[in-house]
């Protein structure tokens, strides 16, 4: 599980920072296409394992004696 937290938020920062840079910059129009289709679903999809990982109070105890597998 702690894998699965590193790399969403690993994802999360690549995803903004270029995001980031689409907004800042202002690159050639092929490069904002491509970060605009590839980079916010990977924001939104690492927020969601994020808030996935996070256990529930009724399921904290539950989750530490078996691995997460997600829903």
């Amino acid at each position: 599980m702690k894998k699965m937290r590193i790399a969403s938020i690993v994802i999360l920062i690549l995803s903004l920072l270029a995001i980031l840079y689409a907004l800042v910059f202002s690159p050639a129009d092929w490069i904002v296409y491509t970060i605009a289709i590839v980079g916010i679903p990977f924001f939104v999809l690492s927020i969601g394992l994020l808030n996935m990982s996070k256990p529930k109070k009724d399921e904290e105890e539950e989750r530490t004696k078996e691995p997460f597998i997600g829903y």
